[in-house]
């Protein structure tokens, strides 16, 4: 099961796309979208300023 984004939390900064070791988030139209390579690492968790990320 991949990470989840709370896309009402999510402001878009990219924290997250940059701490993935799978590259497995992207930015979409202002929101972090996490694909099927995600590999429940948490590091994007930790990442998020907002706290939009979730296991």
């Amino acid at each position: 099961m991949a990470a989840i984004v709370d896309s009402s939390k999510c402001t878009g900064c990219g924290a997250c796309v940059g701490v993935c070791p799978v590259e497995a988030i992207t930015i979409e139209n202002g929101k972090a979208v996490i694909n099927d390579l995600c590999i429940d690492c948490g590091a994007c968790v930790g990442a998020c300023p907002v706290e939009a990320i979730s296991l």
